[in-house]
């Protein structure tokens, strides 16, 4: 059973302020919770109910769990959770600092500016583990990256792509690499030489890439249109520059 002290600290959670101050965030459902056990995350609790608990016995023990899982019910995960379709399990998980990175020989770094939508986010994270991006650094007013949102967005690979936020225009103005950003006015990506290790800049959809960051663009590329939408989701759009440059 779920204390009202837990329901409390579970509730709390989906406000950044309580994230950041008691290093603290929440995983739901089966497939993301299911990611942890693989990580180097630490799980502070785990709340499941008993066919679950059942289910992942052998998980459970085989990864010292099994005296810091809580049973719950449907209903009280429900009401804890912010997933309509979480019925089954919620862990509470520390929360990481990840430094960041010096870009390696043969490596591409995703960079985030003004990416406030959550949902995209998460997306992005998922996209760039598909194509074996390990680093995304956000600019400081993205969403955050242990938002519940965007960890169930990511549909399990916040536990492989390390996400840091910082002030870009100091962190891109230190970079010897390639530095591409998306812009509706730059070159058409197919006819484009792409770097192996480079940096892949995206904006925000509404505003694109800020005035401050892209002084510190090398390369302006573009995905050439055929039809008449006027804009790509900044999610999809990731998601097909980074096809082209794994191509």
């Amino acid at each position: 059973m779920i204390s009202k002290n837990q329901l409390k600290l579970i509730l709390s959670l989906e406000q950044k302020k309580q994230r950041k101050k008691l290093g603290l965030f929440l995983v739901q459902g089966e497939k993301n919770v299911s990611e942890l056990f693989n990580s180097t995350f630490e799980i502070v609790n785990l709340f499941a109910t008993s066919e679950y608990i059942n289910h992942q016995a052998d998980i459970l023990s085989a990864n010292k769990l099994v005296a810091l899982t809580i049973e719950s019910t449907q209903q009280e995960l429900q009401k804890a959770g912010t997933l309509k379709t979480n019925n089954s399990v919620i862990a509470v998980v520390k929360c990481k600092q990840y430094s960041v990175p010096e870009i390696g020989e043969n490596e591409l770094i995703l960079v985030l500016d003004q990416v406030g939508d959550p949902g995209n986010l998460g997306t992005i994270i998922r996209v760039a583990d598909w194509y074996g991006i390990e680093h995304i650094i956000c600019s400081p007013d993205c969403a955050d990256f242990y938002n519940p949102k965007v960890i169930a967005a990511t549909m399990g690979s916040f536990a492989r792509v390390q996400v840091s936020h910082t002030d870009l225009s100091e962190y891109l103005s230190a970079q010897t690499k390639p530095i591409y950003g998306a812009f509706l006015e730059g070159k058409n990506i197919h006819r484009s030489k792409l770097a192996n290790s480079a940096f892949i800049v995206m904006g925000s959809e509404s505003h694109g890439i800020s005035t401050e960051v892209s002084q510190y663009i090398s390369d302006k590329i573009t995905i050439p249109n055929f039809g008449l939408a006027e804009s790509l989701n900044v999610a999809m759009a990731t998601g097909i520059i980074l096809d082209n440059f794994k191509r």
